[in-house]
């Protein structure tokens, strides 16, 4: 394990060196503000909520989200507790220092998990949001407050969660069908 947290403090310290900028240090907190608490994400599907053309997507989108939160941040964030970079190293912060554990990212996880049910229900959609996903991921590191493993684990299991949501609000469709067929 230690040498993983070498390689991510080693790819962190390379980010800050070739991209740090006024223009990022600006742009950064924005953009990972959207992931907070996922709220971007569940306002989407609040909305998508209220169309009832829509009104699937927003239950897989809320679902997904739901996954995300208590998969990530209540168990696995609590399970592994690893430190996050700015705990373990001294670092100029532009937000404020999270108080949860790193691992996984909870911001890079409810974002793929959103942009994964997006990506099932409208392609063109859902590769807006698999490019803003990837941006608030990188808006983590460069901000100091994750490992590059955080994001990775939190990318690849949110896309686990979406698809775990697109199937199981499938199939409880199918069930709710198959019963008013029935009566």
């Amino acid at each position: 394990m230690q040498w993983i947290t070498a390689l991510d403090f080693q790819i962190l310290h390379e980010i800050q060196n070739r991209f740090s900028c006024s223009f990022l240090d600006f742009w950064m907190p924005k953009i990972t503000a959207l992931g907070n608490g996922g709220i971007l994400w569940i306002l989407l599907a609040v909305l998508l909520l209220c169309i009832s053309k829509t009104r699937k997507n927003g239950i897989q989108l809320g679902v997904g989200n739901m996954g995300c939160g208590l998969i990530g941040n209540l168990l696995l964030k609590n399970l592994v507790a690893r430190d996050r970079p700015c705990w373990l190293e001294e670092h100029a912060m532009l937000i404020a220092v999270p108080q949860d554990y790193s691992f996984p990212s909870g911001h890079t996880m409810a974002s793929f998990a959103a942009a994964t049910v997006l990506w099932h229900w409208n392609r063109k959609v859902g590769l807006a949001a698999y490019l803003l996903a990837g941006i608030i991921a990188f808006s983590r590191l460069y901000l100091f407050v994750q490992f590059p493993s955080d994001v990775l684990a939190g990318a690849l299991l949110g896309c686990l969660v979406g698809i775990a949501a697109v199937r199981l609000v499938d199939l409880g469709e199918k069930k709710i069908v198959h019963k008013r067929k029935e009566a």
